[in-house]
């Protein structure tokens, strides 16, 4: 125990270590997919590899809408406003949006929508505005890169991410990217594309013509509990939902005014291309402004809209045409719908054969890279005891990096391999200061180890400081691969200088004291 406490560095690095290689090689834990969906394998570790190492799509697009900024937007009149512009324009309620601010607020109008138009709406409204430009605000992208990335997670795409990401020429237009290992354009561009709006409509006979009313919003759906799509009795694919209790009233309510409670009139629905017969009641199921699937109200439902047992029990579900449609349906449910149509730009697609090649060139390369510097070290201090120990440090940090790498679920891709490579050879670089300060002279004692070694540190540590504050930039802002070299770069160093430049210091301070 003495010596564990005395070289606790060490014992921290292998503790590291360890943990590093259950991240890395433990089943399960890169199993992230949700119930119900497929997990594609990544090899015989839990490592993901993005777009460069395993090939697939990348597809880049812009946000649909425009802003004014410098309108009088206030907690009070927001609702307003909102609804003033959605009919001055013709649009949904939804694809209007009005946020108050400090500096004066601003009103997004989401489609095809020009600044001329969203100008003149405003002014028909009765508001002015500073400005209008084309885009949308940071608030709203925020919202749909979250969104998107929902999307993602909940179908089950491995190594996918999703980026907001800034034009450096021009007037700095700003894209939605996505990157998704394994998947071809068509696949990615229709996650894209499709905004997920999906909401309940009730189509009833009306002063002898068929009308159709929003009983349920994608809000109010969200607002209760979503199931995981199954089959009923009858075999049909479904998606269980409990609504919330001020939901289900207003919806009974609804049901009940619209006529669904009226016996077995009421679990009639004939509803084909787009039309409904006369004196048919159909609950309609709408995606994106498409019905996806029509049905009637069983009796046993109607009647508990009227005697008020569905608000005791408000569950029910909704049924769609395949197995694949409900699993969509769920993603939109449980993700929510884009705030803001998008329009593809361009794309890019990588056959997961060049992935491969390159994974192997990656590894190639890497495999080199470790060669030349345990040549070069060993041409330096031609003292195994020396050298090999060195070596060993500095790739615990690739090996660290890489468990952190599979702990958190981060795909690799080229920019990462750069930064692991670059790792390796700062640290070298790192390791040799630190043996040439403590190699300088004969080490006649550990006070006099400890000294040289603290003066290496200070070194290294201003170092490391440096770096950080070099890459830091790059990490932080979109810059595309240079992003993932940052930050692999800034996590090695600090994994360096936290824990594996000490414990070579402590393994030093054990082969070149005579009192330890």
């Amino acid at each position: 125990m003495s010596a564990i406490r005395e070289y606790w560095r060490v014992t921290a690095l292998v503790v590291l270590l360890l943990l590093s290689s259950v991240a890395l090689f433990a089943p399960g834990l890169g199993d992230t997919a949700p119930e119900g969906q497929a997990v594609e394998a990544s090899g015989a570790s839990n490592l993901a590899y993005g777009l460069d190492l395993s090939g697939g799509a990348r597809v880049r697009a812009t946000v649909d809408g425009v802003t004014a900024t410098g309108v009088n937007v206030t907690a009070e009149n927001q609702a307003t406003i909102t609804r003033d512009v959605a009919e001055e324009l013709d649009l949904r309620i939804a694809d209007v949006r009005a946020r108050p601010a400090r500096d004066g607020g601003t009103v997004e109008a989401f489609g095809d929508v020009t600044e001329s138009e969203l100008a003149t709406a405003l002014e028909s409204a009765g508001y002015q505005s500073e400005s209008v430009r084309s885009g949308v605000t940071q608030t709203t992208r925020d919202n749909i890169v979250e969104t998107l990335q929902a999307k993602i997670d909940a179908s089950g795409f491995a190594a996918a991410n999703v980026q907001d990401v800034q034009a450096q020429t021009g007037e700095g237009t700003h894209y939605i990217v996505v990157e998704a290992a394994n998947r071809n354009v068509s696949e990615v561009s229709t996650l894209m594309t499709s905004r997920g709006v999906v909401t309940i409509l009730a189509n009833y006979p009306s002063d002898g013509e068929q009308v159709n009313e929003t009983v349920l919003t994608q809000e109010q759906l969200r607002d209760g509990q979503i199931g995981v799509p199954t089959t009923t009795q009858d075999g049909r694919p479904a998606v269980p939902i409990t609504l919330s209790d001020d939901v289900a009233q207003q919806y009974a309510e609804d049901m009940v005014e619209y006529g669904f409670a009226d016996g077995a009139a009421a679990s009639s629905c004939e509803y084909e291309n787009g039309t409904a017969a006369d004196g048919s009641y159909c609950l309609l199921t709408v995606r994106d402004g498409e019905v996806v699937y029509s049905a009637g109200v069983r009796h046993s439902l109607g009647q508990s809209f009227a005697n008020g047992e569905f608000v005791k029990d408000p569950s029910f579900i909704i049924t769609a045409t395949s197995m694949q449609e409900a699993r969509q349906l769920s993603v939109d449910l449980n993700a929510g719908s884009l705030p803001a149509p998008l329009t593809v730009e361009d794309t890019f697609f990588m056959a997961p054969s060049m992935g491969s090649q390159f994974k192997i060139y990656s590894l190639i390369t890497g495999i080199m890279a470790v060669f030349a510097v345990s040549g070069a070290v060993f041409f330096r201090y031609r003292e195994p005891r020396i050298a090999l120990p060195m070596i060993v440090t500095a790739l615990s940090e690739v090996y660290i990096l890489l468990g952190f790498a599979a702990s958190v679920g981060l795909a690799l891709d080229l920019s990462h391999i750069a930064g692991l490579i670059a790792v390796v050879g700062t640290g070298v670089d790192d390791l040799v200061i630190i043996a040439d300060e403590v190699m300088a002279e004969e080490v006649s004692s550990r006070r006099v180890f400890q000294s040289r070694f603290r003066k290496a540190f200070w070194v290294i540590g201003a170092a490391a400081v440096t770096t950080i504050i070099a890459m830091g930039p790059l990490a932080v802002l979109s810059l595309g691969d240079l992003r993932g070299f940052a930050i692999i770069t800034i996590l090695g160093v600090l994994v360096g200088v936290l824990v594996t430049r000490p414990a070579y210091g402590d393994i030093l301070r054990r082969l070149l004291t005579v009192d330890h």
